[in-house]
């Protein structure tokens, strides 16, 4: 008998290993000619409305009545100067649906590739792309999507992750994740890079390369002491309070220097061993983290031995809307340490407001 969620398991490898491939082509070839400035002046690429709109077309084509919580939207796509963008996005998306992947012979069987073959014309991508406006809630399953994380290492070169989680009455029962710049071999930096990770509530942690369908546990470091432990944290000082978390580092006896890069792949690296802790401490008091940032990786983290909770020690709650309104920063560490980090996060935020 399959596990609970293995078809859904199965499509969203699928999905992301199909959108991560992708974000990786465009990486390499449209960079520089292909961006679009949203209002908010963030820079989004190709990539991300490629990839929000493979994704979004291969999970309705499995799970018609789903919602989907997305983080982009085809607004500015409209606009006539930016007309190569969308045939940019048309061009790689229909490419993309015809390609064969490398999955185990259980994913085969749940293949998007095989109910989804036929290009598709620029009005139905963009209608695609906007399916992605679900409000979230309390009720039903919603996947939370973040087409491409960290978008701002996309562009230099960095990290990025394909972010997608299953929540199912507003918690998380799945994630999996891309990461095309990440090394496969933590230990080989220079090695094959691309690593895929996978969590469902309740059956642990993995990771699989891009080229191979084997999954790989992965767990959290044991650490003998926090004092050996190391700290994973935002490259922008615009998502996390860098200062708090030195001194919290300070409080904790953490002399080695904070891992900095970009997107969930942070969730990834603690995850499997990289790192020990991921620090996000808010820079505004009306900041409101989005779900789709924090849904998949949180699981992995979850199942790989971690809790992961905001500065306060509660648990992160995605049954409130689009975002996580009820929580304030996001605090990751292994369960044996976790309470002593919130104590340092508490005192370290006390003496700040002195």
């Amino acid at each position: 008998m399959s596990q609970p969620y293995a078809q859904e398991q199965s499509v969203a490898i699928s999905a992301v290993l199909k959108a991560s491939l992708v974000a990786r082509k465009v990486q390499d070839q449209l960079i520089g000619s292909g961006g679009v400035q949203k209002k908010d002046k963030s820079p989004v690429t190709v990539g991300d409305y490629t990839s929000q709109a493979l994704i979004s077309s291969l999970l309705f084509s499995h799970f018609p009545t789903d919602q989907i919580v997305g983080e982009e939207d085809s607004t500015e796509l409209h606009t006539p100067e930016n007309a190569p963008t969308k045939s940019n996005i048309v061009r790689l998306a229909n490419e993309a649906l015809s390609e064969s992947l490398p999955l185990s012979s259980e994913e085969s069987l749940w293949s998007p590739v095989k109910s989804q073959a036929t290009s598709k014309s620029e009005k139905e991508w963009l209608e695609i792309i906007d399916r992605g406006n679900s409000k979230g809630g309390p009720e039903g399953r919603h996947w939370a999507l973040d087409p491409i994380d960290g978008t701002k290492g996309f562009l230099r070169g960095g990290q990025y992750a394909v972010c997608l989680g299953l929540l199912e009455k507003g918690k998380v029962v799945l994630g999996v994740m891309g990461c095309p710049n990440l090394p496969v071999d933590p230990k080989n930096p220079e090695g094959e890079k691309g690593a895929l990770f996978v969590a469902v509530k309740g059956q642990g942690a993995f990771q699989r390369s891009f080229t191979s369908p084997e999954l790989t546990r992965i767990n959290m470091n044991q650490l003998p002491s926090l004092s050996s432990a190391s700290f994973c944290e935002s490259v922008e000082a615009g998502h996390s309070d860098h200062g708090t978390n030195a001194r919290i580092a300070s409080l904790l006896g953490i002399t080695k220097p904070s891992v900095r890069m970009d997107s969930q792949a942070k969730y990834c690296s603690i995850a499997r061993g990289d790192g020990d802790i991921y620090l996000r401490l808010p820079v505004s008091d009306t900041y409101e983290e989005k779900i789709w940032d924090h849904s998949s990786g949180s699981l992995l983290v979850e199942e790989a031995g971690g809790i992961v909770s905001d500065m306060n020690g509660k648990p992160l709650d995605f049954s409130v809307g689009r975002t996580l309104k009820e929580n304030k920063g996001v605090v990751a560490a292994h369960k044996d340490v976790h309470a002593k980090v919130i104590e340092a996060v508490r005192q370290a935020v006390e003496e700040s407001k002195k």
